[in-house]
């Protein structure tokens, strides 16, 4: 139980301090920046997707 609580307390620390650090830190974004990005999250995903899943039945 100890270690349970000790993992999500490191957890919570460290999206705390993501967080704050990206709130403090991170530039503006430019739309076109971004929607070129964006363009190439779906793809990506798929293709995560399925490599998982041949890692998974071959592996």
């Amino acid at each position: 139980m100890t270690n349970l609580i000790s993992l999500l307390f490191f957890i919570f620390v460290g999206v705390f301090l993501m967080v704050f650090l990206v709130e403090r830190f991170a530039g503006d974004t430019d739309p076109e920046k971004v929607a070129r990005l964006s363009r190439w999250i779906m793809p990506l995903v798929g293709l995560l997707l399925i490599l998982s899943t041949f890692k998974f039945f071959l592996g």
